[in-house]
């Protein structure tokens, strides 16, 4: 298990004091896969480099299978890091050595018996899928299989915890599932902990179990992944979601609509011809659809609508969002503010 305590990171700028991470709280259970999400500056990959010691807080306390680590040093400082592997946004392969030596590196610094490693690396480079490209270098890889040697080398002394510091910030689309892929292959064979920070929300949805939302530095809001991106509560985490529309519905549609409401349908009401019943049973009320979709975490249904309610009869209007209320989660949408409680 992994705990932060009271954990509070600052830096000194200017004769002036910045914190990075204020008093943060978080509990991670032992073969999970966490996830820490938020915008940028949030805090997220200082309080996970925590973890390893390659930042050490200011105050409070880390604790690593029941042992407060922020006062290790020295060779038990080493040790811990050998039970923690890291993977980056960039790779950080070493360019003029193969992916067999790339990966070797790892296990040759901890002084690995070399008739042992061949046969290590062979396994680590199949479970990522790149048994094949044993003897090509980083240039001739794409960036998610440069990405996937990054795993296996940080896999490679068999830890316990995987910290992933935005590591699928710099690939495209198909190079992220790649990875996402590769991860939840690995987390299905291996009873690796899983420490993921990211500001992709589509990576969010498919991997965690688990998720904490940062924002200024706090940890604001933590859940199931399901229940975070169907009932936000935080302002960090519906900001979050409220980007979800930006790029999908036109600016001048979401600042012009006056009466725009945000409709989350969780799991089997996913299904439900709600909107139609609507429809059918008030009649005075004009109800139209902006943009929607239906997708899948943790397996689950989750139905979103971005809507808009036109009419003269307020009343109605009230009973509409009454009903809705009973099936989904409603929330006020504008432009300027995004998403807000009704």
């Amino acid at each position: 298990m992994i705990e932060f305590k009271n954990v509070t990171v600052q830096f000194t700028r200017e004769d002036k004091i910045f914190t990075a991470v204020d008093a943060a709280n978080l509990e991670i259970q032992k073969g999970e896969f966490f996830g820490i999400v938020g915008s940028s500056g949030a805090g997220k990959s200082t309080l996970v480099r925590t973890v390893n010691l390659l930042q050490r807080p200011t105050s409070g306390s880390v604790i690593v299978d029941g042992k407060d680590i922020t006062k290790l040093e020295g060779a038990e400082l080493c040790a811990l890091r050998l039970k923690i592997g890291m993977i980056f946004q960039h790779f950080n392969l070493v360019k003029n050595a193969s992916v067999f030596d790339n990966v070797a590196f790892a296990l040759k610094a901890s002084n690995t018996p070399k008739s042992e490693i061949a046969h290590r690396v062979d396994k680590l480079l199949e479970l990522v899928g790149l048994s094949d490209k044993a003897k090509l270098y980083p240039n001739s890889l794409s960036g998610g299989q440069k990405q996937r040697v990054a795993i296996a080398r940080a896999l490679a002394n068999n830890p316990e915890i995987l910290l992933c510091d935005e590591a699928t910030s710099a690939l495209d689309p198909d190079n992220t599932k790649e990875v996402i892929q590769t991860l939840k292959n690995i987390k299905q064979k291996y009873p690796i902990t899983v420490l993921f920070i990211t500001h992709q929300m589509e990576v969010a949805k498919s991997l965690f179990d688990r998720v904490a939302v940062m924002s200024n530095g706090k940890v604001v809001e933590v859940g199931s992944s399901y229940d975070v991106f169907a009932h936000p509560q935080s302002d960090a985490a519906k900001n979050l979601i409220n980007k979800s529309f930006e790029g999908v519905v036109p600016p001048e549609v979401l600042e012009h609509e006056k009466n725009l409401f945000l409709i989350t349908f969780k799991e089997e009401n996913a299904y439900e011809p709600v909107i139609s019943d609507i429809s059918r049973r008030f009649t005075n009320t004009d109800l139209s659809i902006i943009a929607g979709n239906i997708e899948y975490i943790q397996k689950k249904p989750l139905g979103r609508l971005l809507i808009s309610l036109r009419g003269n009869d307020v009343n109605e209007i009230d009973s509409v969002l009454s009903v809705l209320k009973e099936k989904a989660y409603v929330h006020k949408y504008t432009f300027a503010k995004g998403v807000e409680n009704v």
